[in-house]
């Protein structure tokens, strides 16, 4: 590992929304920066003018922040940088790394039909790579560079290990095009190089570019940063992740609810491990994350474990923080925002909510006898719990529950009492009572919403549904 201060990087290309594998992708390099004192950037790779958005940008922002995946300094916008990767091209040509190319396309194609035909490579081998200035045309041409020609590469990857390339796999790839623009693989490798990058984590798709990259350095002298390529993200069939495994993009998991630490902590695990831990803390993720704990299998998301993950994380939340991110999540999903006095009333319930909830819906549906006011109204099977027998057993209760102790104790042993009165248990009351407080058939324990709810409201719901 490098003894420099830690710098990283997260790249995205604003051609479209946040993808789940960019996500963790971001969240490694996050942490891994975090967890070494270090310093994570964010790049935002614009060269594709055409379908560069500045919609997808602010969407890719908007879900990393969500994530609770912050940044130091201001996002780099790639394209504002073209003058400069211009100038390394040039500096690459001054040197003789680089070469101007006069080939036309069709030149170029002819040449790999000529290679298909005799069953050769069809890597393109430029007649212009030693021809002397001086025998230069007066055309457009290209600047590529030259490119090791026998032998082989290898880069130690710290994910990876050890791999090797011949160099004859390598062709003299263009770093100019004849309009002047850099290509993609000369402006990540200088804008990494001007960032101070010193680890590049990223996908395993990139693991090719890698080595037509590292042509770039050695050709400019530059140190190479560690690279560590992170397997991809796996459907449960075993498939690279896709629309039709269902959501992809972390603005489509914000929408279904999920908790930010539940996300968090469950991306992490995605092809990375401790030991045999699943359910951790942001601060336990921090100290503990390292490159040698990523795997190199790809790893299968799986629904059901990021549920359970989330649920923890929701048990676990405080009451405050999580009230805050329900509502960044209403206000995110264009939900009606809570009032003052259900933003109270769910914190106060708040300890009764969380348990067993997984994602945000589910916990403001266990809610909705503190977010709902008067008339109650019921669904179907908390409708079926209100017979002519059990209205009668709680207008009895009614009385009592007016001179009885606001305690939980003394609610359990009051309704008790009137059950037993009827030959009853406690749970042939508990139904109708959860008919009339909140009109669902999910709730918390009714005791629990007569303490959240407190006496007067109690009995004023349990009044109203009388006769």
């Amino acid at each position: 590992m490098s003894s420099s201060p830690v710098v990283t990087r997260f790249a995205p290309s604003p051609t479209g929304a946040l993808h789940i594998g960019g996500a963790r992708t971001a969240l490694f390099n996050w942490l891994f920066a975090r967890a070494n004192g270090g310093t994570f950037m964010l790049r935002i790779e614009d060269t594709d003018k055409a379908r560069s958005t500045p919609e997808n940008t602010a969407a890719i922002l908007d879900g990393l922040s969500w994530l609770g995946l912050d940044w130091d300094g201001e996002p780099l916008s790639q394209a504002s940088r073209a003058e400069r990767h211009a100038e390394v091209a040039h500096q690459m040509l001054a040197a003789g790394k680089a070469y101007k190319c006069f080939s036309t396309q069709e030149e170029i194609e002819a040449f790999r039909e000529t290679a298909r035909a005799e069953n050769r490579s069809t890597l393109f081998r430029s007649p212009w790579r030693d021809v002397d200035e001086s025998d230069h045309p007066d055309a457009p041409y290209v600047i590529r560079i030259k490119a090791p020609q026998d032998g082989t590469t290898t880069i130690d990857d710290a994910v990876q290990g050890s791999v090797t390339l011949g160099n004859d796999q390598l062709d003299d790839m263009i770093l100019l095009r004849s309009d002047g623009t850099p290509v993609y693989m000369l402006a990540v490798v200088v804008d990494d190089h001007d960032m101070g990058v010193t680890h590049v984590i990223r996908g395993d798709d990139h693991l090719t570019n890698a080595f037509r990259q590292g042509m770039i350095y050695k050709a400019m002298g530059w140190d190479v940063p560690v690279m560590a390529h992170i397997p991809l993200i796996f459907g449960p069939d075993g498939k690279k992740l896709s629309k039709r495994h269902g959501a992809t993009g972390a603005a489509e998991y914000r929408a279904m609810g999920y908790p930010a630490a539940g996300m968090r902590n469950y991306l992490t695990r995605l092809g990375w491990s401790h030991g045999d831990d699943e359910f951790f803390t942001d601060a336990q993720a921090r100290e503990w994350f390292n490159l040698d704990g990523i795997g190199k299998s790809p790893a299968r998301f799986d629904t059901k474990k990021l549920e359970n993950l989330c649920g923890q994380h929701i048990a676990i939340a405080e009451d405050a923080a999580l009230l805050h991110e329900i509502q960044a999540y209403l206000a995110a999903t264009g939900a009606p925002a809570l009032t003052a006095e259900q933003a109270d009333g769910l914190e106060r319930a708040m300890y009764c909510l969380k348990e067993r909830a997984k994602t945000l819906p589910e916990l403001l549906e266990k809610a909705h006898f503190v977010l709902t006011s008067r008339p109650i109204e019921m669904d179907e099977k908390s409708a079926s719990q209100l017979t002519d027998v059990s209205r009668g057993i709680l207008s009895e209760l009614t009385p009592q529950l007016q001179s009885a102790s606001w305690n939980r104790d003394t609610l359990e042993e009051t309704v008790k009492a009137i059950a037993a009165n009827h030959g009853l248990g406690l749970g042939k009351l508990a139904g109708p009572l959860r008919a009339v407080l909140a009109g669902r058939s999910v709730s918390p324990s009714v005791f629990d919403m007569m303490l959240v709810l407190g006496r007067d409201e109690t009995l004023a719901r349990m009044q109203a549904s009388d006769g």
